[in-house]
């Protein structure tokens, strides 16, 4: 996008105006009435607009190099809607970037919503961003992903103004016009802000370390480690919310390795490493992949060591070569950013499930785990340290302590000089 449509801060209100045109108007109307900056964009890839925009389709695909309205007509509608949702994370990137965003207000059905909500899923933390949806009362994961999105369902189709979609609009509208307004006070205490995973299983690990943290003036950020969770735990820390990372539960890969209902997702630590905060590693419930009801396990699976933590989730042993494929995994992502990171490991046991007598006691996948990520990290082998204890033991919570605060203080020092 060569020069911004935009001179100061405004609200975009965007929908497909060749078939949305006078709902999404009408809804821009509405925030204009209320004192709120806002202007209408066009996302439409195939008809003229209905009514006329204040930012074309054109100047949104400006924001992609090589992009054009002529070019965008001439292909299937899918390749065209996966192209204008493109160009408007981009626009909107844009506007952020400039400081003249307020906020993102859509409408739309399946191709509206894809359009918006793409835009709005890459936007920090705290921008307002609303959404209407017909899409809003069935699984809403793929549109709100770690978002903040505030999704609401038009009840009726969006297709004309009528006494139930105006209500609609109109509690949208005010939304969003009551987020602008009222923007979040900024604390008034400055703390700083430490995420940490946990499961059932390291409970009482991560437990002791948010009272000591918390003690000691931190503010603790709790994230349950089922995929989503570390997944919205890096949302935060690229919105800049999170000013540390204690990932002492990352059983997430052992998931994304063997196939089980919470993986990491190929990206997970990229954010945190990419911002070079304080970050400890650790290997809690490394030693489980996770299934739904015992009847949905794999398969493959179904003569493994399985253990039933509930009738919703059953619990899979990981194998020494699973577990060395996690570590490796880890390793390669922490080798990329040679950063402010540290890896502890509890040679003892990883979960509440991995100790003498318990069900998932296995020594030797744990070491092929060790193992596998400490070849990884050959050249940094301070930044491994192995520790004679269990997870849960309040001695490896002390240390885990102790080592984010030297991160931390190396944090400030490399900010000093």
């Amino acid at each position: 996008m060569k020069h911004s449509p935009v001179s100061d801060p405004v609200v975009v209100c965007a929908a497909t105006l060749d078939t949305k045109g006078h709902e999404a108007a009408y809804l821009c109307q509405l925030l204009k009435g209320w004192g709120i900056a806002a202007i209408l964009v066009d996302l439409s890839t195939q008809n003229p607009p209905q009514v006329a925009p204040d930012v074309a389709a054109e100047t949104v695909l400006s924001a992609l190099q090589n992009s054009s309205l002529k070019e965008v007509n001439d292909l299937p509608r899918g390749e065209a809607v996966a192209k204008m949702a493109q160009a408007f994370q981009a626009f909107i990137a844009d506007l952020h970037r400039g400081g003249k965003l307020l906020g993102v207000i859509g409408i739309g059905g399946s191709g509206g919503t894809s359009l918006v909500s793409g835009a709005m899923r890459a936007l920090p933390i705290g921008l307002p961003k609303v959404l209407v949806s017909t899409l809003a009362s069935g699984n809403t994961v793929p549109i709100i992903g770690t978002s903040d999105i505030l999704l609401l369902y038009p009840v009726v189709d969006v297709a004309g103004l009528n006494r139930v979609s105006r209500i609609i609009f109109q509690r949208a509208a005010a939304a969003m016009a009551g987020m602008v307004s009222h923007p979040p006070k900024e604390a008034s205490e400055s703390k700083r802000t430490v995420g940490l995973t946990m499961f059932g299983v390291t409970t009482p690990c991560v437990e002791a370390v948010r009272k000591t943290l918390e003690a000691k003036g931190f503010e603790c950020l709790v994230f349950h480690a089922t995929g989503t969770g570390g997944k919205a735990m890096e949302t935060l820390v690229s919105s800049g919310l999170i000013d540390a990372v204690l990932d002492i539960t990352t059983t997430e890969v052992a998931d994304e390795i063997a196939g089980g209902i919470f993986p990491s997702g190929p990206d997970r630590m990229d954010a945190i490493l990419a911002k070079k905060i304080p970050y400890l590693v650790s290997a809690g419930a490394m030693d489980m992949v996770n299934f739904g009801a015992i009847e949905t396990v794999p398969e493959k699976y179904r003569k493994r060591k399985l253990h039933l933590h509930n009738s919703l989730i059953t619990l899979m042993r990981t194998t020494p070569d699973e577990n060395r494929l996690a570590g490796a995994w880890i390793g390669r992502k922490l080798a990329k950013s040679p950063g402010n990171w540290q890896v502890l490991l509890p040679e003892k046991g990883v979960s509440a499930l991995d100790a003498p007598g318990k069900p998932f006691e296995d020594p030797a996948a744990n070491e092929a785990f060790f193992d596998s990520l400490e070849k990884e990290l050959t050249r940094w082998p301070e930044k491994v340290k192995r520790v004679p204890l269990h997870v849960n033991d309040p001695a490896f919570a002390a240390e885990i302590v102790r080592q984010l605060e030297e991160l931390m203080q190396q944090k400030d020092q490399g900010a000093r000089k």
